[in-house]
């Protein structure tokens, strides 16, 4: 059942793995600001992010950029 995905760059990388690196090179102050989302701005953390990210496609897409996209 393990498809490969050589074309996917976030094969492999779970959501929570993702999310917990952005927090810890951005914090959520600024991982705020760069996502505006309320569940980065207003009593954040981890499971309610990862709560709202997998029911909230547009969102989920953003901080997938963002992940993809840091420098």
């Amino acid at each position: 059942m393990s498809e490969k995905q050589p074309e996917n760059p976030l094969h492999g990388v779970t959501l929570e793995t993702l999310l917990t690196e952005l927090v810890a090179a951005y914090g959520w102050s600024e991982l705020g600001s760069l996502v505006d989302i309320r569940c980065f701005n207003n009593d954040p953390s981890i499971k309610s992010s990862l709560k709202f990210l997998r029911k909230t496609p547009w969102a989920r897409k953003q901080v997938e950029e963002l992940y993809l996209n840091r420098s």
